[in-house]
C-alpha cells in the first residue's frame, strides 16, 4: 500500500511536470529522480496486463450475496454467458433443494503463476467457511480463465457422496480439456452436470473421452504461440523503453549549458 501511495504521487508529480513549459518539466522530472519514473512507469505497465487475483481481494461471501443476490456464480472474469450463470443457478438451487449442498462456482482471470490452482481454492474455501461445521456442505468448483486452471473444494458431508477420485476427475479432466481451448462455459457447464449426477446418487458418468486427432507436424507456430510471442516483445520494448529514456533524458540535461 505504501509502494502504491507513493507511485501515485510519483504520477502527480509528472502530470504537474508535464504541465509546465517544456524546459522546466525536463528539470521537474530531472527532480523527481528517473529510476522513480522508471519505476512508475513499469508499475503501470504489468499492473494494467498483467495483474493477478489474491484471496485476499475477494470479498466474503455474505458481502457477495449483499451485492449480487446469489453466490451461485461468482464470474469475476466475464467469460460465462447469462445462459450458462442462468443454468448454472437453476441447477444449484434444486440441488440444494433436494440434498442440502450449495455449489459455487467462481471464475476469475489470473492467480500467481507460481500458485497451484488447488491452494488458491482452498484458500478462498477457507476464508469463506472457515470452520468445519460451515464448510461441510459446500462445494467450490474453481476456474481461472487466463491461466487455464481449474480446481474443486469439498465439505466433509459431500465427501461422503462425491469420493476425492471423482472430485478431482471433475476438476482436471472434465473442466480442464475444455477450459485450455479456452471453452469456459463449456467447462463450467459439464463440470456442473457430472457435480450434479453424482451428488443426486446416479452413476457417474465419467471424463469425457478425448479424441485422438492425427496431425502432420508444422513448423508454423500457432496463433497461440504467436500472440504469446508479439505480447512478450511488446512487454520487453517498452521496459527498455522505460530503462534508456529517462537515462538518455538525464545525459541531455546534463551537456546543456
Amino acid at each position: 500500500m505504501i509502494i502504491i501511495n507513493l507511485l501515485h504521487r510519483l504520477l502527480g508529480l509528472v502530470k504537474a511536470s508535464l504541465s509546465k513549459p517544456f524546459s522546466s518539466s525536463l528539470i521537474g522530472l530531472q527532480r523527481l529522480g528517473f529510476g522513480a519514473i522508471a519505476l512508475l512507469i513499469s508499475f503501470h505497465l504489468f499492473t494494467a496486463t498483467a495483474w493477478a487475483l489474491q484471496v485476499s481481494d475477494i470479498p466474503d461471501l455474505a458481502e457477495i450475496e449483499t451485492l449480487a443476490d446469489q453466490t451461485w456464480v461468482i464470474d469475476d472474469s466475464d467469460v460465462l454467458s447469462t445462459l450458462t450463470k442462468s443454468s448454472i443457478a437453476s441447477k444449484a438451487t434444486k440441488l440444494e433443494e433436494l440434498t442440502g449442498i450449495r455449489v459455487h462456482v467462481v471464475a476469475i482471470q489470473r492467480i500467481d503463476l507460481g500458485q497451484p490452482a488447488s491452494e488458491f481454492a482452498a484458500e478462498l474455501f477457507d476464508k469463506w467457511f472457515p470452520t468445519e461445521t460451515e464448510r461441510a456442505n459446500q462445494v467450490l468448483l474453481f476456474l481461472a480463465t487466463e491461466d487455464h486452471r481449474t480446481a474443486i473444494q469439498t465439505g466433509a458431508k459431500v465427501k461422503e457422496l462425491l469420493p476425492d477420485s471423482i472430485a478431482t476427475s471433475i476438476a482436471d479432466e472434465t473442466m480442464l480439456y475444455p477450459a485450455r481451448k479456452a471453452n469456459y462455459n463449456q467447462a463450467v457447464n459439464e463440470g456442473m452436470a457430472r457435480l450434479e449426477a453424482v451428488l443426486k446418487g446416479n452413476p457417474d458418468p465419467g471424463a469425457p473421452l478425448l479424441a485422438v486427432e492425427e496431425t502432420e507436424t508444422s513448423n508454423y507456430a500457432t496463433r497461440e504461440e504467436t500472440e504469446a510471442s508479439s505480447s512478450n516483445v511488446v512487454v520487453i520494448i517498452l521496459l527498455i523503453l522505460a530503462t534508456l529514456l529517462p537515462m538518455a533524458t538525464y545525459y541531455w540535461l546534463q551537456s546543456q549549458p
